[in-house]
């Protein structure tokens, strides 16, 4: 029997939902899978951290985060910040879910760094580092003969890295197209019910699909960044999200969207990439799609991606209403295949 110290650093939603995940499936990792875990620490953004080797009662951790109290509590060590606690903190597998950074991927790729250099195995739900790092941080892992695995970066915890990484060898994607961005999917399909964009907005904010601050959605960005994750990755060229053609919803009107449900047609934010030789053109884009789109009747906060390659034609991944707990089981798969392997 294998027992293995979990290191959380970022313990919001998605860590939160990892957390219960990892409780809810332990008897299974045991039974079947020969695993058995500690959490030797949590690192939170403004609620504290806690390092324990001997392990972190999961479920104290979680009530704490949930009434909004400090984990300092259950540390037996002080903790000055991020990077000490990855120091710190002696764990084989570090879960990063800190919040993304558009333009540099920083620091974020400074913590999978250090977890990667004290040897740990990383799992992150973060696109900045996929998108800046991807490279570099997948030699060091080699180096280290650790993992670096990433797969809740784009559409949750549905399999689109390992994918290609295990389950498609030789396969060469030629192109994808779909919609990646949930926040304005739902936005637009809230649209449809008559709904301005602000007041969908609103809505989506309320019900914690939309930041505070929505700019980072509604005009692309995240989009972006998830169309460059894939390039760099699946197709193997680097690209950052300043080169994509990026193209917001915020020109999509109620007035647009009526007139295309009149002509049976939707506006979605189209995500899209062609190899062009040597080179991807890549594209985000507020497009109309016809009902004989696979695009069209995905609604609310699901999700698609339509990928061509050279040995299978079309393949489609659809992904139905994702939540943090679909993106925690990203980060438990990765956990699975990195030690596993």
């Amino acid at each position: 029997m294998k027992t293995l110290k979990l290191a959380l650093l970022g313990f919001g939603n998605v860590g939160q939902a990892l957390g219960k995940l990892l409780l809810e499936k332990e008897a299974e990792l045991q039974e079947i899978y020969g695993i058995t875990f500690r959490v030797a620490g949590i690192a939170t953004g403004s609620h504290g951290a806690a390092i324990n080797p001997q392990g972190i009662e999961l479920a104290s951790a979680l009530a704490k985060a949930q009434a909004g109290e400090s984990l300092d509590a259950l540390s037996v060590q002080k903790v000055q910040d991020s990077e000490d606690f990855i120091r710190r903190c002696p764990a084989d597998v570090l879960f990063e879910t800190t919040p993304v950074n558009y333009q540099t991927g920083e620091p974020a790729i400074s913590y999978i760094r250090a977890g990667l250099e004290k040897g740990m195995h990383v799992a992150t739900a973060n696109k900045g580092p996929v998108v800046h790092a991807y490279q570099s941080l997948s030699a060091l892992a080699q180096a280290q003969g650790r993992k670096f695995f990433f797969e809740s970066a784009v559409m949750d915890g549905a399999p689109i890295f390992s994918l290609f990484r295990d389950a498609l060898p030789a396969a060469n994607v030629r192109a994808f197209r779909g919609i990646l961005n949930s926040t304005t999917n739902l936005l637009l399909t809230r649209m449809e019910e008559g709904e301005s964009l602000d007041d969908a907005i609103g809505y989506a904010q309320s019900v914690g699909i939309a930041e505070s601050d929505p700019s980072g959605d509604v005009d692309g960005w995240d989009a972006a960044i998830k169309v460059a994750a894939l390039v760099t990755v699946v197709m193997g060229v680097p690209l950052l999200p300043s080169e994509v053609n990026r193209t917001g919803i915020r020109g999509v009107g109620v007035d647009a969207v009526t007139k295309a449900s009149a002509e049976n047609k939707r506006w979605k934010l189209v995500c899209e990439a062609q190899r062009d030789g040597d080179s991807v053109r890549a594209k985000v884009s507020p497009q109309l799609v016809g009902a004989d789109s696979p695009l069209y009747n995905v609604m609310g906060t699901s999700s698609i991606l339509q990928v061509e390659s050279d040995v299978l034609g079309k393949l489609s991944l659809l992904e139905e209403d994702p939540s943090p707990a679909t993106t925690a089981y990203g980060l438990l798969a990765d956990f699975l295949n990195a030690v596993r392997s």
